[in-house]
């Protein structure tokens, strides 16, 4: 029960730096934010310490409700970007909507002009341990996304997604109700 009463503590806290911070939703002590007056937190978004939030440029982060995020949550925006209600989250996950340009030979990718695709996590997600969602990265409704997965591309509702770099593996066959193998464009395999 201590531990509740530290959170809501910190959410009080921090709250003011959000655009909109919506109890009873609560966050960890971060490690780096930047930008939160472009950040969104809607009702029960639970994200754990560690966590490091930035928006650049005009940037948006939407946090749906009933998110739950694990520790060592990074998350980068300098486009419009959300994660669907009901999505969880584990430890050590990235997730972004940047990509670096790095044509120019001998100047610092770091100086160079980002490259923003839009991403977003679709609703009642769940992305395991140490994944890492790139930039252009689309997931459907339910998409589950294996540990240390490399996620870049459209993803179709129901999939399980694994793998470096990521492919469909799996998906919710709405005919047979039936969790079916799949191609790795996600077309059922025929059997």
């Amino acid at each position: 029960m201590l531990y509740k009463i530290y959170w809501g503590f910190l959410a009080l806290c921090y709250s003011p730096f959000f655009r909109k911070f919506t109890f009873p939703s609560h966050i960890g002590v971060p490690i780096f934010t930047y930008g939160l007056k472009r950040v969104t937190v809607k009702k029960r978004v639970r994200i754990m310490p560690g966590v490091r939030i930035e928006t650049h440029k005009k940037g948006t982060i939407v946090f749906e409700e009933e998110v739950s995020i694990g520790q060592n949550f990074h998350i980068t925006s300098a486009g419009s970007l959300v994660i669907g209600n009901n999505t969880t989250i584990s430890g050590n996950v990235f997730v972004t909507n940047i990509d670096h340009e790095y044509s120019k030979i001998g100047v610092h990718i770091l100086d160079q002009s980002m490259i923003v695709k839009e991403t977003c996590i679709g609703p009642n997600c769940f992305l395991g341990f140490g994944v890492a969602i790139q930039a252009g990265t689309k997931l459907g409704r339910h998409c589950v996304v294996g540990a240390s997965s490399v996620v870049r591309g459209t993803f179709p509702d129901y999939s399980v997604i694994v793998g470096i770099p990521a492919r469909v593996v799996k998906r919710f066959n709405l005919e047979t109700k039936v969790w079916e193998k799949t191609n790795a464009d996600g077309s059922f395999i025929n059997k």
